[in-house]
């Protein structure tokens, strides 16, 4: 069943979870059937695809939703896919500026991580990465449920800051 609403901002749809992403009977992890309202949203088109992965059973906590923690560590592998290629050796996430999750995370969501350099610094370099969900009974529709802005440092083989090259343009 979908009920769609729309507004002269932004359609909204509820998305009822599908038996097969929720936790078996059995688990020890109980399934959290509530319907999630969500604003339907395109793909960006100014950053990069750097990750798609599926959170399983063993990634939920008590509620039945995927861990904030699982997600952020997704965030920060995604994240350290661009600068790498600016950094071209060592590099170590030195901050987290901005963490915001907009929607819950379900098993057997589809995850897009989406990732664009904002800043290059001196030693450091700042991204932006967004996270998109296809839930499991409505693929091929996209809800954004993360966003973040992290900082990775170049580092020397001792752990200390080095200068990244800068890209001729």
């Amino acid at each position: 069943m979908k009920a769609v609403r729309t507004t002269q901002y932004q359609r909204f749809q509820i998305v009822p979870m599908s038996n097969a992403s929720r936790p078996a009977a059995s688990s020890a992890i109980p399934s959290n059937p509530a319907r999630v309202i969500a604003p339907r949203v395109p793909l960006p088109t100014d950053k990069e695809l750097v990750l798609k992965v599926v959170p399983m059973p063993a990634d939920c906590n008590a509620n039945g939703d995927i861990f904030g923690g699982w997600v952020m560590a997704q965030v920060d592998i995604a994240g350290s896919i661009v600068p790498a290629r600016y950094v071209r050796g060592r590099m170590a996430t030195v901050a987290v500026n901005e963490f915001i999750f907009k929607q819950p995370v379900r098993v057997g969501d589809i995850l897009s991580f989406f990732g664009g350099v904002t800043r290059i610094g001196r030693t450091s370099i700042t991204v932006q990465v967004e996270v998109y969900a296809e839930r499991y009974d409505t693929q091929g529709h996209y809800i954004k449920v993360t966003e973040a802005s992290l900082t990775y440092v170049a580092i020397d083989d001792q752990g200390r800051p080095r200068p990244i090259e800068r890209p001729e343009v």
